[in-house]
């Protein structure tokens, strides 16, 4: 089989869990195995990977490339939200690393019939895991022009979501929008020439990332995902998470500083009196970055951002 799929900061994200001490860790976004595979490679006989994917298709892929690695390798098909019940399932309590490479898998962009990109034409619908639940084409088709230019403001940070969610509405009333070829047409349309010749990427990028983070319900099950992994985190376990856009990574940088500076006290105070205390200590006070090498070889890490803490 060929794994093409190259994964971001790949080195830098295994190597944050120390995989080499041993131990029980997991993946929560297998995507196309690249960490998991590495992750095994590096632990010693008688560790273990928990591997976890909303995808059915990823989930076979991965237990494909980690068959050699027998039964040190678990593949599960499930949100990263639900880690506490998988590995509850599964009958384990603590672990010793856990890891979120957050967002769209480049194996689901390189899927045309996924509906992820606007560089090829296919149906709308952006699923990640497509066995259920209202596709894009839903969303475009049957929200408000209020609730469009919302989650296009809110989620994609599109300057000109008024415009876009305003045509978007005006077209579907004399016809269905069904592909992403369609959606990308509409909002060229709408943005205006001037602010497109400005940009250095595909005008619909934003509105296309607004729609996925819509239909998947992407960032409301980061902080329940960050906050059951961390609780079964043994003392010295470590915690890993890669994002790719800024309303990601903000969730990470937030959750992962109330769990480790929690005191709600006021700053005049001489001592605590809330009584609560860190659990984490974060080992990037700033996020680790791709290299240029990573970049040129690979332009899906241009924006992608590493942190990374440790269970006290």
């Amino acid at each position: 089989m060929n794994y093409a799929h190259v994964s971001v900061l790949l080195r830098e994200a295994v190597e944050a869990l120390v995989p080499r001490r041993g131990g029980i860790f997991v993946d929560c976004t297998a995507g196309g195995g690249g960490h998991s595979e590495e992750i095994l490679r590096q632990t010693p006989h008688g560790a273990r990977l928990i591997s976890l994917d909303q995808d059915e298709r990823a989930v076979v892929r991965c237990r494909q490339r980690l068959a050699a690695y027998g039964t040190a390798s678990t593949v599960v098909k499930a949100n990263f939200a639900a880690v506490g019940e998988v590995l509850d399932g599964l009958g384990i309590q603590e672990i010793d690393g856990v890891l979120w490479d957050l967002g769209v898998s480049s194996v689901q962009l390189d899927e045309a019939n996924r509906g992820f990109s606007y560089m090829a034409d296919a149906p709308l619908d952006m699923r990640m895991d497509p066995s259920g639940g209202r596709t894009a084409a839903d969303i475009v088709n049957t929200y408000s022009e209020e609730d469009l230019y919302r989650i296009l403001q809110e989620y994609g940070e599109e300057r000109f979501s008024k415009r876009i969610a305003s045509i978007i509405v005006e077209k579907r009333a004399n016809q269905r929008i069904e592909t992403t070829q369609q959606l990308a047409e509409l909002v060229i349309e709408a943005i205006p020439a001037a602010a497109r010749r400005k940009e250095n990427q595909h005008p619909a990028r934003r509105t296309f990332q607004a729609l996925r983070i819509e239909v998947n319900g992407e960032l409301q099950v980061i902080e329940p995902s960050l906050q059951a992994a961390v609780e079964r985190l043994r003392p010295g376990g470590r915690a890993a998470v890669i994002t790719f856009h800024s309303l990601e990574d903000r969730i990470v940088k937030q959750v992962f500083g109330k769990m480790a500076s929690p005191c709600e006290c006021p700053p005049d105070f001489p001592i605590c009196t809330c009584g609560k205390k860190p659990i984490v200590t974060r080992i990037t006070k700033k996020p680790i970055l791709p290299s240029d090498a990573e970049i040129a070889e690979n332009s899906r890490a241009r924006s992608a951002k590493l942190r990374i803490v440790e269970k006290i």
